[in-house]
């Protein structure tokens, strides 16, 4: 088998540890930018491919590799993937399900205290100059419910924190733990009760056919008027037009975005001049643009996972699963 790895979309540093842990024992290619047909042309030879949430890895994309052996994936989602077309052509695909359930727990609580104490007005208002509270009132935290959308290893984390500040705690899960629900003191409901009763409710679930705009034009006007919704997870889980149809009537009280749906457009809408772009992406465009500009809406640009130590732990995770792939044991395999 060829000994032979392409990695896309990685930066200097994940560079400089990738080539430190195997580039005594195979041949490595680095990619900043996501796999495009560009860069299949230069990486056609190898036999294990590398790479991130941006890199659309589809049939048409194993046939041009054609000695292509194992992907692997550094993310915990791989709907990027064409996993049944990797099994088709009898190709593992890995990925790294566990390395941040306490980074992304942590960032999500970050969106709720910055929309639930006006940190990001405040701010933006301070460094004009304008030291006036008017507007910048918040609310406690405690004893408000927090709805969680997935109560997996991320959302458990979650709930722990949610503890601490004192909240209410209920979950929707496909697959509910009693003993974790007891032992945490939370409670197992219903997806439309969640919208409901929750004052914040805040994603941890996969996206897949299922979860597709869980949040959407039929089910927005259930949700508890004023609730903060907040996802860190995949933009998919809610429908853009619905988002911005409770913003405009009041029915939510904010949002705090870390994913978004046409996020991976960012790099298409500096090219917006250059080149075409569909109506649909133009579209998409647009409607982000319009969510930056609410003064209750904080968006960040999918960072939830990137802090130093979970990095580290993806990086590691990946090297775990090329090696035990070569050694005939392959590990973390989704399909």
């Amino acid at each position: 088998m060829s000994r032979s790895i392409a990695f896309f979309e990685t930066t200097p540093s994940e560079e400089r540890y990738l080539k430190a842990r195997l580039g005594k024992d195979f041949q490595l290619t680095f990619s900043r930018d996501a796999l495009s047909n560009d860069g299949l042309k230069k990486v056609n030879n190898i036999g294990i491919l590398s790479v991130f949430i941006y890199s659309q890895v589809t049939t048409e994309t194993l046939k041009k590799l054609p000695k292509l052996r194992f992907i692997c994936t550094r993310s915990t989602g791989f709907n990027h993937i064409d996993v049944k077309s990797a099994h088709d052509r009898k190709i593992p695909v890995s990925n790294v399900p566990y390395y941040g359930e306490n980074t992304v727990a942590e960032h999500t609580f970050g969106l709720i205290l910055s929309i639930s104490r006006r940190i990001h007005k405040a701010y933006v208002r301070t460094a004009q100059n304008n030291f006036s509270i008017e507007g910048l009132q918040g609310f406690d935290l405690k004893r408000r419910t927090l709805g969680v959308v997935g109560a997996g290893s991320i959302g458990l984390h979650v709930i722990k924190m949610a503890k601490g500040f004192g909240m209410r705690v209920i979950a929707y899960d496909t697959k509910q733990n009693h003993f974790l629900a007891e032992t945490l003191d939370f409670q197992y409901v219903s997806f439309e009760e969640l919208l409901t009763r929750s004052d914040i409710i805040t994603f941890h679930c996969p996206y897949n056919k299922a979860t597709h705009h869980l949040i959407n034009m039929r089910n927005i006007e259930r949700i508890k008027k004023g609730a903060i919704i907040v996802n860190t997870a995949r933009g998919g889980l809610i429908e853009t037009a619905a988002l911005h149809y409770g913003l405009d009537e009041g029915i939510l009280g904010g949002a705090g975005l870390d994913v978004f749906e046409g996020e991976e457009l960012a790099k298409e809408e500096n090219q917006m001049l250059s080149k075409n772009v569909s109506i649909e992406n133009l579209r998409a465009i647009l409607q982000r643009n319009v969510l930056l500009k609410r003064e209750n809406v904080i968006v960040t640009p999918h960072i939830a996972f990137d802090s130093i130590e979970a990095v580290e732990r993806i990086l590691q995770t990946t090297c775990d699963n090329i090696r035990n792939f070569v050694n005939g044991k392959p590990t973390n395999v989704v399909n």
